[in-house]
């Protein structure tokens, strides 16, 4: 009777004293955060037009330009 009472208080201390790891609680935090957009205006140029095109433009003013100075002297002769 002794060794069995003595084998439940061994099986009795081993059940509750086990070696088993503890359960780890996970905290999980989070943290909420405001995100203000700020929108900066980026001056980009348009390149519709290619090199050529532009490049004529300024010759057709410069001509422009010119014809009007000849006419202005033809106009003036009169």
């Amino acid at each position: 009777m002794k060794k069995l009472a003595f084998t439940l208080a061994v099986a009795t201390l081993a059940i509750f004293t086990s070696c088993r790891e503890e359960e780890k609680k996970e905290v999980e935090v989070v943290k909420e955060v405001e995100v203000i957009e700020k929108e900066v205006p980026v001056e980009v140029e348009k390149e519709d037009k290619g090199i050529l095109e532009r490049t004529a433009e300024k010759i057709d003013a410069e001509v422009e330009k010119e014809v009007n100075e000849e006419i202005e002297k033809i106009g003036n002769d009169n």
